[in-house]
């Protein structure tokens, strides 16, 4: 019992259906969710698949707020129905071009009407669900879909009551935090004016309200912790409203707010400080969001902000020298510093840095105590490995106290770069000195000493090239040779584990600056560092050598073959060991060091491969079971299609070892549809066929059905790896699949992709592999059903993408089946129709191809219509010198990128064209194959040559229309060509 669904519950389910607003669909709705926390996995899996086939149905989001709504409902599943119908409206409400419309429109009107008064008189557990769906539905549809949202959330101000205020205050900073990160546009600032009209005012009366509460409710401890909770939401818009731009209302109101700010950043009531050292409160939550938003006035608007700005001065630096080390304090501590750093960058505010004194002061009470290695520091460095490089490798998100005074360092050496590095070079070998004194109790110091130099020596850095800007005050060499490699050389890695992954991170950071001797001295120090048992420090000697493997100096590699030789035995068995080290099993940094070793080393990595191969397919096995890290599943699949073109490059026939190897796991991840690998399974297995020189296997035909199943093209992320896939069997065997009769499920594929805007390309894709390698008697019962197709498409949406890839079509069709046959099957649709496919297409756009393979297509297809065609000497003669002037133009004028203002053009990542450039597995990528190579070289050649073949059969007609018809710079270039080719029109 309990596997799966009863049958009656089944038989309720479609009853149920039909989705009537009663009680008895909601107790059923109720009882689904309730078994979606069944602990048997099946009768779970069951109810979760019930839901997701019910979700289609009308009135399914009102049922389901329904439930929430229901007092007498048991709390969990009121909660269940609120996740799941924010998890539903994630899912379900953005229209998607080319897609239908998940959710009923009614729904979409009565999800509107009800949801903001629902959310408001809700516990705050499904409040927080409730909002988050506002958000999602109010990013698609607000303001234009949704008008009356902000005005509905404005009156609840009144209301007097914090859990509903609390409640729109949060939606609202949920649905404004967007104008921090979008592009500044019209519609943008149409937005947010619609938004300060109706907002604005009554967010500063609720804020001059709640401070007055605030005094008033001062003894009050329960009152102050609701009423600070809506001061830090209000704050957080605050900042949201006026990060595009200062709106006129703020700035007329700027006496009020930083009036409050300021009141607010001097509160020391007792009553909300928190005894948990980890955690901020209130207090800690409101002070960071004033910093921030004062650091935001004094960045952009510091003119406006003038007057204000050495009181908040002044009140933030007593801040900072009054704030303890706990870790509740380090939003709080590293966006005070942050606000310092934007001040002293301002070339407005110099003078108040400019003494001396000042520069000694911030360096003793906020730099050094602010980089100084803590407790919590090293708990994190021991217990998460993890999150401790999350924060001082990646810089994420949070912010550090160590990254914000890093930051006020490099805002200080833009203007007083001698007198900061004099001051703080004093600093930093007092700190050397005491750790020499006493190395193991004070390595802590010269951790901040190294911590120290690196943002006094680096001046611009990003991740992929390290520092790339260094003073020239601070000698990087020196230092490495006193300080870093002293660490690096020291024989037992699992000692003074903080400083080794220090020393490590120096070398990171300063790779472009220090000596090619000094790097590869680095080399075998740091592949033992592989065997470290701290995480991070293992982690960092990974992305060390990573990161040396890739750099490079003046267009040189820093670090070449010949110097990794020596070492490769132990690197690679260091790496493939880091793996088993706690914590290592994925670890993103070593897979991606394996592979880059791989591609450095390249063929000699072959004799390595027949033991770590078997090693790499372990990995793939287990990670198919739960694929969780995304970054370490890719640099995998990145290894192991880089195994496969390093062997199969030297020795074609090792492709079906590599096949051997593969199937089986693959085979596994297409049949549990581990949806996460399944694009890079086909990427592999195209690379695999696109190798073979001997037609398509048996093994391949097999699985051949099974890639034309329409549940496999509904995933967006399929889509290019499959056409690639298909593409390698049209041209590893075409005959094979036209004999396996599967032409017609090819064409099912291509006519569902050519109506789709964002997949348009590549529809075309399939098609020119169909025509290139597909014998013409297989496709001609069809082509005339193409082309309707095609022209179908250009009628009711019409892109330049689309017009783009149609050209290079035409022109491949007419070079596989002449010219005369593409005019012949154009006016075959409509009587000279091809006119004005010459006149609206091809004279039009041709200038806006791309790509060096679909130009020559084009330009050689139109060779073919201007020389092998008699209709252009006919019935289309006046098009012509037209064609002609516009292929010299294809020849010579740059390309045409514009796009027409009222087009909604979808980007994507790669050029549409004739290449299917789709790449994501950088190391599988597909070949440049040019259809053409073995017939023209050159086009502008092969033009004039074509032009002396036609003048033989029009004798003296062709100079006269070119004389008569070609502008004087194209009949230039035109003579140039003649002349290369050494003919001569007659």
């Amino acid at each position: 019992p309990g596997a799966i669904l009863k049958r009656t519950d089944v038989g309720r389910l479609r009853n149920f259906a039909v989705m009537e607003l009663n009680d008895t669909n909601l107790q059923a709705l109720a009882g689904y969710l309730q078994k979606t926390f069944c602990p048997d996995v099946n009768e779970r899996r069951a109810a979760e698949k019930f839901l997701e086939s019910v979700e289609g149905n009308q009135n399914y989001p009102i049922l389901l707020l329904h439930l929430v709504d229901k007092a007498d409902a048991d709390i969990t599943v009121r909660v269940a129905a609120a996740i799941t119908f924010k998890n539903y409206i994630k899912r379900n409400w953005r229209i998607v071009e080319d897609e239908p419309n998940k959710v009923h429109e009614p729904d979409r009107l009565a999800v509107k009407r009800e949801i903001v008064g629902l959310m408001l008189r809700m516990p705050e557990q499904i409040q927080r669900q409730l909002s988050d769906a506002i958000t999602i539905i109010g990013r698609e549809d607000f303001p234009s879909k949704w008008p009356d949202l902000v005005n509905e959330m404005v009156t609840k101000f009144q209301s007097g009551d914090f859990h509903v205020i609390n409640g729109v205050l949060r939606t609202a900073h949920s649905i404004f935090k967007r104008y921090r990160h979008e592009f500044k546009s019209n519609e943008l600032w149409t937005e947010i004016k619609y938004v300060l009209d109706s907002f604005a005012a009554p967010l500063m009366e609720l804020f001059k309200a709640t401070m007055e509460m605030a005094n008033k409710y001062a003894a009050d401890p329960t009152a102050l912790k609701v009423i600070f909770s809506s001061l830090i939401l209000i704050a957080k818009i605050f900042y949201s409203l006026n990060f595009q731009d200062l709106p006129e209302f703020f700035e007329d109101n700027m006496q009020t707010w930083m009036t409050g700010f300021h009141t607010l950043l001097q509160v020391d009531n007792k009553l909300l400080m928190t005894d948990d050292e980890g955690e901020a409160g209130c207090l800690e939550l409101i002070k960071s969001q004033i910093c921030d938003n004062v650091a935001l006035y004094a960045q952009k608007y510091d003119e406006e902000f003038q007057p204000y700005l050495p009181q908040f001065v002044t009140a933030i630096w007593h801040l900072l020298i009054t704030t303890g080390q706990q870790v509740k304090f380090d939003l709080l501590v590293s966006n005070a510093i942050g606000f310092l750093a934007s001040v002293c960058e301002r070339p407005h505010y110099k003078h108040l840095f400019e003494d001396p004194s000042t520069l000694s002061s911030i360096c003793e009470k906020v730099i050094i105590p602010n980089m100084e290695f803590r407790d919590s520091d090293q708990e994190l460095f021991e217990d998460d490995p993890e999150e401790y490089i999350r924060r001082d490798l990646e810089g994420s998100d949070i912010d550090t106290r160590r990254r914000a005074a890093c930051d006020l360092v490099r805002g200080l050496c833009k203007f007083f770069e001698g007198p900061v590095i004099q001051t703080f070079s004093a600093y930093v070998a007092a700190m050397l000195a005491e750790h020499a004194k006493h190395p193991a109790q004070n390595w802590r110091k010269k951790d901040a000493a190294i911590y120290l130099v690196t943002s006094l020596a680096s001046k611009a850095q990003t991740a992929k090239l390290g520092s790339t800007q260094a003073s020239e005050l601070v000698n990087l060499t020196d230092f490495f040779t006193n300080h870093i490699a002293t660490e690096l050389q020291a024989s037992n890695v699992n000692e003074q584990a903080v400083l080794r992954a220090d020393a490590i991170k120096y070398v990171t950071t300063f790779r472009t600056h220090l000596s090619h001797e000094h790097l590869k001295a680095c080399l075998p120090l740091l592949v033992s560092h592989l065997c470290a048992e701290s995480g991070v420090v293992h982690t960092y000697a990974a992305h060390c050598l990573e990161r040396l493997f890739t750099a490079k100096v003046n267009g040189k590699p820093v670090i070449i073959k010949a110097d990794v030789d020596p070492i490769t035995v132990p690197l690679l068995t260091n790496l493939f060991n880091a793996f088993a080290l706690p914590g290592s099993q994925e670890n993103e940094y070593v897979m991606k060091t394996v592979l880059r070793t791989f591609s450095l080393l390249q063929e000699s990595v072959i004799a390595f491969l027949p033991t770590l191969l078997p090693k790499l397919m372990e990995k793939l096995a287990a990670v198919s079971k739960n694929p969780s890290k995304p970054y370490f599943n890719h640099y995998l699949f990145e290894t192991l299609g880089l195994a496969t073109r390093i062997t199969c490059k030297i020795n074609h026939t090792a492709v079906t070892s590599f096949e051997e190897a593969f199937f089986p796991p693959f085979q596994e991840i297409l049949q549990q549809d581990v949806q996460e690998f399944i694009p890079y399974v086909f990427q592999i297995m195209s690379l695999l066929l696109e190798i073979r020189t001997d037609g398509i296997p048996e093994s391949y035909m097999a699985l051949f059905p099974h890639l034309l199943m329409p549940v496999l093209w509904e995933r967006s992320g399929n889509i290019p790896p499959l056409v690639r896939l298909l593409q390698a069997y049209l041209q590893k065997g075409a005959q094979t699949v036209a004999a396996a009769e599967k032409i017609p499920s090819i064409l099912g594929v291509f006519q569902k992709l050519i109506a789709s805007k964002a997949n348009d390309h590549e529809g075309f894709y399939l098609l020119d592999s169909l025509i290139e390698h597909m014998p013409e008697a297989n496709l001609s019962s069809y082509m005339k059903q193409i082309f309707l197709l095609l022209f179908q498409r250009l009628q009711s949406s019409k892109t330049t993408k689309f017009i783009k890839s149609l050209l290079v079509f035409f022109c491949l069709y007419s070079i596989k089946y002449s010219a005369s046959s593409l005019v012949q099957m154009v006016d075959g649709i409509q009587p000279k129709m091809f006119g004005m496919v010459l006149e609206k297409l091809f004279l039009q756009d041709i200038q806006k191809v791309s790509g060096h393979t679909e130009r020559k297509i084009c330009a050689v297809g139109m060779t073919k219509l201007l020389t092998d065609c008699p209709a252009m000497m006919e019935e289309y003669q006046t098009h012509w010198t037209p064609l002609l002037q516009a292929l010299i133009g294809l020849f010579e004028l740059p390309e045409d990128d514009s796009v027409p203002d009222d087009e909604h053009f979808i980007e994507i990542e790669d050029t549409p064209g004739y290449q299917t450039a789709y790449s994501r597995l950088v190391f599988s990528g597909k070949s440049d194959h040019d259809p053409l190579t073995a017939t023209v070289a050159e086009p502008k050649i092969f033009l004039a040559q074509s032009l002396h073949k036609l003048c033989a059969t029009y004798v003296g007609k062709i100079p006269v229309m070119i004389s008569s018809g070609l502008d004087a710079k194209a009949t230039q270039y035109l003579q140039s060509y003649l002349q290369a080719a050494n003919v001569a029109l007659m």
